[in-house]
């Protein structure tokens, strides 16, 4: 069958989905409820579900009021559990998956369960509804002609106790049905090789002569195999490579810091970025227009969210709201409740709303990832927005980054340390200092004000990284592939400080 036939048949299945969508688009809160009373009835006779009585939980108050806000430290034991062979723990049907994952910068790893339900309707769903969105606003699409080259971080599946845990790609791979792996590449073979170097080589291998129409995975990640793909190549840009490239759907960190380089090796105009918003523990949001920033809030996968206003976060004062009475342009600590037996899990990921009509989210950091050691509420989307602002105007480059503050001693006054590693240094350092503080300041009032005539906060103080010394810094961690990323805020300085004593030891 020829290749343009497949498309369109394709292309006909997944747009069937959106009028499916339009049911969770109108009646948001609505579906939301439903789904959370169906998760409390699938539970109700398991560990947990006779510990804190679901079947007589009527009502959204009382569920809030009866089960406590979750860490994955509060929930180990009951994880560890199942993880040993007992079932109906904490979810109704067997789970035999967990998606082993450490974080940002946590060195214990978790290991997330992923229920039947979760794959297919959670996952399994999200891909095809995003591959509905896209190929929804752009008809002329071709898509299917070629395949998508993706890049996760993916290790082997390893058993335990007749349970199996693994990165959430290599979940994902091993359940995907046989004729998925015909649309992508590399091969699930190569996609599973656990060693990060070896893997890019032989990525770049068995993809160069491919027709690549699309990419996925993690914008830093994947700018590490672009860049070495024309390096073996010898090409100029990725089109003489993949003539046909038409759209590359990313996440995982923010795409700011990579923007501009990667204009330079797509020089396509009407070349698309997708944005998606995903983790271990679900599948939460997909960029449903061209040209946005925004994602939407998809409420019909099997988790019901809730929301903890960062203003209160942590404190005495905390509260915890449903997703009717959120607010624009506030930043909230997402709570999930999973078709996986997460009960009201506090995920570690902050947002913020930009429409509540649909509902549509920007992620803004971590919970645990922002400075406010003087008062600045500095979060990882103002870091990364004034890092590509100061990168744009003054011609340059960035591979990755931290901020770290400097605590006030005696009369000294206190000021954030960066650790910028450039991929194209900017002519003048000092030039280039003063305008991201600058630039930090036009996207953060707290920061400007406690920057006013430096009367909390001394001018910012940058640190050029040597070439790879993330890199480096990440293969010492064991933290080298597509889905390990570098911890962008800490209002402590451990990573910083660790940084400096690479940095340094390398010189000497």
């Amino acid at each position: 069958m020829p290749l343009t036939i497949i498309n369109s048949i394709a292309s006909w299945i997944l747009k069937k989905r959106i009028h499916q969508m339009e049911l969770f688009l109108k009646y948001p809160n609505e579906v939301q409820e439903e789904l959370l009373f169906n998760l409390l009835r699938s539970a109700e006779g398991t560990v947990l579900g006779r510990k804190y009585e679901f079947s007589t939980i009527k009502s959204y108050k009382t569920f809030s009021e009866r089960i406590p806000v979750s860490t994955y430290e509060e929930l180990e034991p009951l994880i560890e559990l199942t993880r040993k062979g007992e079932q109906n723990v904490f979810w109704g049907t067997p789970i035999k998956w967990f998606a082993k994952s450490s974080g940002t910068t946590n060195a214990k790893s978790k290991f997330i369960p992923v229920s039947n339900e979760a794959l297919e309707d959670c996952h399994y769903k999200a891909s095809k509804d995003l591959l509905c969105l896209y190929l929804n606003n752009n008809e002329e699409s071709e898509l299917f002609t070629g395949k998508s080259l993706r890049l996760g971080g993916s290790k082997q599946l390893y058993e335990d106790n007749n349970t199996f845990f693994g990165d959430l790609s290599a979940i994902l791979i091993d359940n995907m049905p046989f004729w998925a792996e015909f649309s992508s590449t590399p091969s699930n073979k190569v996609s599973l090789m656990s060693e990060w170097e070896t893997k890019i080589a032989a990525i770049i291998n068995e993809t160069r002569n491919e027709n690549v129409t699309s990419f996925a995975g993690v914008p830093s990640w994947m700018l590490v195999l672009l860049n070495k793909m024309l390096e073996v190549t010898g090409k100029e840009n990725l089109l003489e490579i993949w003539p046909n490239l038409e759209v590359y759907f990313h996440g995982g960190v923010s795409f700011e810091p990579y923007r501009e380089q990667y204009k330079r090796i797509l020089p396509k105009a009407d070349f698309k970025y997708y944005e998606i918003y995903n983790a271990s523990e679900g599948f939460f949001a997909i960029q449903d227009l061209n040209n946005s920033s925004d994602l939407l809030l998809m409420l019909d996968y099997g988790i019901f969210y809730e929301f903890i206003p960062m203003d209160t976060f942590g404190t005495l004062n905390q509260r915890v709201i449903r997703l009717s009475e959120v607010q624009l342009d506030k930043n909230y600590a997402v709570v999930i409740t999973t078709n996986s037996g997460l009960w009201r899990y506090l995920i570690g990921d902050t947002i913020r709303f930009t429409s509540l009509n649909p509902y549509r989210i920007r992620v803004t950091g971590r919970t645990k990832h922002h400075i406010n050691v003087f008062g600045e509420e500095l979060m990882v989307e103002n870091t990364d927005m004034a890092l590509s602002k100061a990168c744009q105007q003054l011609n340059c480059e960035v591979i990755d980054y931290t901020v770290a503050p400097i605590f006030m001693e005696g009369n000294e006054k206190g000021a954030h340390e960066w650790m910028v590693e450039f991929r194209k240094k900017p002519e003048n350092i000092e030039e280039f200092s003063k305008l991201l503080d600058l630039c930090l300041q036009e996207v953060n009032s707290d920061y400007e004000a406690k920057r006013y005539n430096n009367m909390t906060l001394n001018p910012l103080v940058l640190n050029v990284a040597r070439t790879n010394l993330f890199y480096d810094w990440l293969k010492e961690q064991d933290k080298l592939g597509g889905q390990h990323k570098i911890p962008r805020l800490s209002n402590q300085r451990e990573y910083l400080e660790q940084l400096k004593a690479l940095q340094f030891s390398e010189i000497f």
